[in-house]
């Protein structure tokens, strides 16, 4: 007989127990800090019909997308959250209240080249205020203060918030007098990741001169504190009506940044993120202690929502966390201290099955303790059992037989130590 090949899918993840274990609690951090700060949790489904999908989709997105068909049906499963999300308002609106704060943790796919740390099965974990019309600026510097709360309860090391404003550079770039801004925008999201001859190389083809290279390099470099650089903006004298707005709307948000106590927000003109979808505030997340990373968490303003659903206009602001990814580099790189403890607290090990029916009162009195339990079922000598116990790293054992049955005396042993204590010491430490 022919064996099956049990490999998974090339960009589909697997773990073990342990690193499942981790995995979990890293998301449930990222589900309580939206909760706690109002965001309202929806699961939408996987699968939609392949004309919701790409009426929002288009160049590389259109071709990764994973499609499905059944019958005369043509359905793909979703690429991202934000797409569902918008055919859910655009669905939705007469039953939602609005500004609708949104918490969504879930699956995605996308079948692009799977490489270290991309892969075509990924969890985001999203955070979304979406407003009927008008949408405060509040809102960029609230999702932001959550991406803040998230990382620093998480406790991964130092890290950096890179805040800057689309319409700050398109405003900038209309000023230059150049023709293509939104071509000009992809060259300056690569600027971090090509050598300069390279960036200069892409503006020559672009028929843009060296001295307005230069003022664009200058720009996109401006440093200082956030005081500094919005002063060095201010001084520039840009009198369209984009750079003009992009900067009130970027000072608004750095200055509450401040009053929520976030300081490691940081002005960076280098962030453009989501050429054809973001419009206003954007940021980026990086690890300082891997910059080599890259983002590990993104997001900004985008005011058509729901344009391609709707003849309402719906205003948003959103903050993701690739968590599949975010959690692989942080384990390629040592950050993640998978624990060597299982998670049952107790196992409890009758001697024969005539143990059972005890097995089972005492297990839910330890469960009514907080504790977590699991009985060992199978038959055989007490040292397997003890061994089983030892091998799934369960730290405490309690050993059933006639005797305990008759007294109901029940000793716990540390599985570590090997020190004995009773139950109620057990139950009340």
């Amino acid at each position: 007989m022919q064996k099956v090949n049990l490999a998974p899918l090339s960009g589909f993840m697997e773990l073990l127990p342990a690193d499942q274990r981790v995995f979990n609690q890293i998301k449930q951090v990222i589900a309580d800090v939206h909760h706690a700060n109002g965001f309202l949790a929806v699961d939408l489904p996987l699968i939609y019909r392949e004309e919701i999908l790409l009426a929002k989709a288009g160049g590389d997105t259109e071709k990764q997308i994973y499609r499905l068909q059944r019958g005369e049906s043509r359905l793909a499963l979703r690429f991202d959250h934000t797409v569902p999300l918008a055919a859910y308002v655009a669905r939705s609106q007469r039953d939602l209240v609005f500004p609708f704060k949104v918490s969504n943790i879930g699956k995605n796919y996308r079948g692009e080249r799977s490489q270290r740390g991309r892969y075509r099965e990924f969890y985001q974990c999203d955070c979304d205020v979406i407003g009927r019309g008008e949408l405060s600026i509040a809102y960029d510097a609230e999702v932001i203060g959550v991406i803040y709360e998230i990382y620093k309860q998480l406790n991964f090391g130092e890290f950096t918030l890179r805040v800057s404003n689309r319409k700050l550079l398109n405003g900038f770039l209309e000023s230059l007098n150049l023709r293509d801004i939104l071509a000009v925008s992809h060259v300056i999201d690569d600027a971090e990741k090509i050598p300069a001859e390279e960036l200069a190389e892409q503006f020559r083809r672009l028929k843009i001169d060296s001295k307005t290279t230069q003022q664009i390099l200058q720009f996109i470099n401006t440093s200082g504190t956030n005081e500094e650089v919005l002063t060095k903006l201010k001084a520039l004298k840009v009198d369209t009506a984009d750079f003009v707005a992009g900067l009130s709307e970027l000072e608004t948000v750095m200055e509450l940044l401040a009053k929520k106590g976030v300081e490691n927000a940081k002005i960076d003109l280098m962030i453009v993120r989501g050429l054809d979808y973001y419009t206003g505030t954007v940021y980026e997340t990086i690890l300082n202690d891997f910059p080599e990373v890259g983002s590990v968490s993104s997001g900004g303003r985008y005011d058509n929502l729901t344009d391609n659903y709707s003849n309402e206009h719906f205003q948003g602001v959103g903050a993701s966390i690739g968590l599949t990814r975010l959690f692989y580099v942080l384990q390629e790189n040592g950050a993640l201290a998978t624990t060597k403890t299982s998670p049952i607290d107790v196992l409890v090990v009758p001697f024969s099955k005539q143990q059972f029916e005890y097995c089972y009162i005492l297990s839910n009195t330890i469960k009514n303790a907080g504790k977590t339990v699991d009985i060992f079922l199978e038959d055989g000598k007490i040292g397997k059992k003890l061994s089983y116990a030892d091998k799934a790293r369960i730290p405490h054992v309690i050993v059933v037989g006639e005797e305990e049955v008759k007294t109901g005396n029940m000793m716990v042993k540390n599985m570590e130590n090997g020190e004995l204590s009773t139950l109620d010491e057990y139950l009340n430490s």
